[in-house]
């Protein structure tokens, strides 16, 4: 079996109670632990600091749907080549938007996949978050105002994409493995 990490990985009775508790609800809901739980619980303040930020991001109210923040994950580890991210990640995207063949669209070249042209600014502003910072300016903005972003909006897209160029480059430094199940979440078309 190969490595899930290059570092460590603690076993879940030697981690701390809250963290213990954190992956056992995560099992309990998917059926398996994620193998970032497992990696990142190699620092311990590090992890609940990575979590907490992750979950301020994506699991609050918001402008963006919560398919639409996975789509952005999804593009930007792409273009980042993060493996884990696009796996993990696109299997989530599958679910949230009760479609199959989205993730594998945005991973590989979300410009022909089919999302409206709002989700395309989106995704267009995310990568340039991702790729590109330095060059974000003024009309960066108001094209996304011109799709009906609100500048909340705006700083939840930079945000996720941000965040996930962090998440994408641990996941390469520490080559992070997918996990098996994530490979075919999503991929029926559910009724």
């Amino acid at each position: 079996m190969n490595a899930i990490s290059r570092f460590p990985v603690p076993e879940l009775k030697d981690l701390p109670q809250d963290i213990r508790e954190r992956i056992v609800a995560v099992q309990e809901k998917s059926g398996f632990v994620p193998n970032v739980f497992l990696t990142l619980a190699h620092r311990p303040d590090e992890f609940r600091a990575f979590f907490a930020y992750h979950d301020a991001l994506m699991e609050k109210q918001s402008g963006l749907s919560k398919a639409e923040r996975e789509m952005i994950v999804v593009a930007t580890s792409g273009a980042n080549q993060c493996q884990y991210c696009v796996v993990a990640h696109g299997a989530i995207l599958r679910i949230r938007a009760k479609n199959p063949q989205i993730a594998d669209q945005v991973a590989v070249n979300y410009r022909k996949a089919d999302i409206t042209p709002k989700q395309r600014a989106m995704l267009d502003f995310a990568m340039k978050t991702a790729l590109e910072p330095w060059t974000i300016g003024d009309a960066d903005f108001e094209a996304l105002r011109g799709h009906g972003f609100s500048d909340e909006d705006i700083w939840d897209i930079g945000g996720v994409a941000a965040f996930f160029a962090l998440s994408n480059r641990m996941a390469n430094l520490i080559s992070m493995r997918p996990n098996d199940e994530f490979y075919n979440l999503g991929r029926e078309r559910r009724q």
